[in-house]
């Protein structure tokens, strides 16, 4: 028997979905159930790699969805440095945001964020989710690392002013991300619920009071419970952090959006359509569903218009988050005119970042490079960068392996000790360097740089994410630009502090 549900008042229909930011596949047409949802009023449309060939594709696919709806905001995740989903449309190279803290030069990291935002306007796109405010605090932290600025929350603050302020002048909406911090966990909130034990006192809202303050429009929230601040629920779902802390405390008033609710701190949990009725009846304006399953945002609307029927929603809620995202649409929906940028501002960042970090000999020519780092995030997009190729393109006598993942597993089913050996034969009568990235929390990656440093004692240690004891370089990241940068300290193409 099919139960009669009421129909909802047009105007609480579409606040409704304005409250939605929907994920897609496609290059160049809008799925049918899209479109339907744009037609009734959809906030936003989040892209991805999938959704990206080249930047020509791309102004045509932002132009036709534009089309459908002008106020129709146009969204991506755009950091800079190893994570970015537009390298294939030609994404200006810029440093991830520990490189940028290192620096620490405000005037760069704003030419940075300046060319990163004029990128996207050329691309027809108004929103990004960036810039990282999370603080370092963990060193055992598997997700934030090199995608925050630094440990110390006032430089934090300070990059984030001066990203904020670029970006706002583009006409480019930034996000602050992810409320309240998540450089306190020791989980991934993308495979489990993440917690951050720590007292009131000691959590990193500092930055974020920062953002507000520079007038950041748009906030994300964590999936990461703060007992300290609601010991029950994750701070995406839970009123007391987004109502009570980040509008009555901070007086944030611009878009709040959630993390993807896809994301198994969510998913596995609560569900993502309890997720969402869950995180607009805690005070997010808009659920974002990244997974291009249009199933899944269409099981997250409905949900939301469940909850408005019964009551358990308040109308007045998801009218009053609708009103934000629109004002928000008012303001970046529609891209200004797009003017040139400084395509070499990221490449001085990552120049000014290296160190080195131990004796740093003789120049190195012939060396053979042996590059370890984790197979890409299954969220964070990787464009492909390595450390041979960098050096190859300053020293063609470079030979080199690349270890992406563990060895033994499906990504990777050479076994250990044949790395180490094939390796060892490679570098025979050459330089040896050894690159690991972020190699303790990765097991195998400690093990490999150990049995090579043994068996040679006179190899070059390099880390290419958070620095390691007795490295003799260090770039803080793994973009393009930080690699590059790495190449030329190896063969001393400039002096390294």
């Amino acid at each position: 028997m099919t139960h009669f549900q009421p129909a909802l008042p047009a105007a609480v229909d579409e606040a409704a979905h304005r409250c939605l930011v929907a994920g897609f596949d496609g290059t160049t047409s809008v799925p049918d159930p899209l479109k339907r949802l744009v037609d009734r009023g959809l906030g936003g449309v989040i892209l991805f790699t999938r959704n990206v060939r080249d930047a020509d594709q791309l102004r045509e696919l932002t132009g036709t969805l534009r089309a459908l709806r002008p106020d129709l905001l146009i969204a991506i995740d755009n950091e800079g440095g190893g994570i970015g989903h537009l390298v294939a449309a030609g994404a200006p190279e810029v440093p991830g945001s520990w490189a940028l803290g290192v620096a620490d030069d405000p005037a760069l990291t704003a030419a940075c964020a300046d060319a990163l935002a004029g990128h996207l306007l050329s691309l027809g796109i108004t929103a990004s989710y960036a810039p990282v405010a999370d603080v370092q605090s963990r060193p055992e932290n598997p997700i934030v690392r090199t995608r925050a600025f630094g440990s110390d929350p006032g430089l934090v603050a300070r990059h984030l002013r001066a990203w904020i302020a670029a970006t706002e002048a583009r006409g480019v909406a930034s996000c602050a991300k992810h409320f309240p911090g998540h450089g306190g966990t020791v989980t991934d909130s993308h495979h489990e619920l993440a917690v951050d034990p720590r007292p009131y006192d000691e959590l990193d809202l500092g930055p974020f009071r920062a953002a507000v303050d520079a007038g950041v429009p748009m906030l994300m929230s964590a999936h990461v419970v703060f007992p300290a601040l609601d010991p029950e629920r994750p701070a995406t779902l839970s009123p007391r952090i987004l109502s009570d802390l980040l509008r009555g405390e901070l007086g944030f008033d611009g878009v709040l959006v959630s993390d993807a609710l896809e994301m198994k701190a969510i998913a596995d949990r609560y569900g993502e359509a309890a997720g969402a009725r869950l995180a607009l009846a805690a005070g997010a304006d808009q659920v974002i569903v990244a997974v291009p399953d249009l199933d899944v945002s269409l099981a997250c609307r409905d949900a939301v218009l469940d909850a408005l029927r019964s009551g358990e929603l308040a109308e007045e809620r998801v009218t009053g988050a609708a009103g934000r995202v629109r004002r928000l649409a008012g303001r970046y929906a529609v891209p200004g005119e797009v003017s040139g940028w400084d395509a070499e501002a990221g490449l001085t960042a990552a120049r000014r970042a290296v160190r080195a970090g131990g004796r740093l000999p003789e120049p190195v020519h012939g060396a053979h490079v042996v590059d370890c780092f984790p197979p890409p995030h299954p969220a964070l997009n990787w464009g492909g960068e390595d450390l041979l190729t960098e050096l190859r393109a300053l020293d063609p006598t470079a030979t080199g392996t690349p270890v992406a993942g563990e060895p033994g597993t499906a990504e990777n089913t050479e076994a250990a000790e044949d790395v180490v050996g094939r390796v060892l034969r490679a570098a025979q009568g050459r330089p040896l360097v050894v690159a690991v990235c972020d190699s303790e929390l990765y097991p195998w990656q400690r093990r490999l740089r150990d049995a090579l440093l043994a068996a040679r004692p006179d190899a070059l240690l390099v880390s290419t994410g958070l620095p390691e004891a007795d490295s003799a370089v260090c770039s803080y990241g793994r973009g393009r630009v930080n690699l590059r940068a790495v190449a030329e300290a190896l063969t001393s193409r400039r002096r390294v502090p």
